[in-house]
């Protein structure tokens, strides 16, 4: 791992963002609670904040973090198919940022998404996961384009 001793602590956000491509079906199931594994964003919700915390033990030269605030939300976009968007958003105060916790929590939760659909339709296709934007830190704010 890298060596942040020297780094000044300061307040850190990254928010991070993918989406899952899902049939009329899944979408269905899914807002009307229809998935016999549960309630689908409520889990996802869950598993994206439990990915956020345990960055460190899945992505190896992480460090542990306290993290402030996870924040996941959803929100369906159906002018072009049917996407699940994901957006993520985590923040701490200390000597190292938390990009890779927000992109951890949104691929984790697209994961469950599509582990509680697949019974359905095995077709789901999980689209690009990026970080949107970071705050903090010696290398400054950073905004996607």
């Amino acid at each position: 791992m890298v060596d942040v001793s020297n780094k000044e602590v300061s307040v850190r956000i990254a928010k991070a963002q993918c989406s899952v491509e899902v049939t009329e079906e899944i979408y269905t199931a899914i807002t009307e609670g229809q998935i016999k594994k549960g309630d689908v964003l409520s889990v996802a919700q869950i598993a994206g904040i439990m990915a956020a915390k345990n960055t460190h033990q899945i992505i190896p030269m992480c460090h542990p973090l306290s993290l402030s605030g996870v924040d996941i939300s959803f929100r369906w976009d159906t002018e072009k198919g049917i996407f699940l968007n994901i957006v993520t958003e985590v923040k701490t105060k200390g000597q190292t940022g938390v990009e890779m916790e927000a992109l951890t929590a949104a691929s984790a939760a697209a994961l469950t998404v599509y582990d509680m659909c697949k019974a359905l339709d095995k077709g789901m296709v999980i689209h690009e996961t990026k970080l949107v934007s970071k705050s903090g830190g010696k290398s400054g704010d950073y905004v996607a384009e």
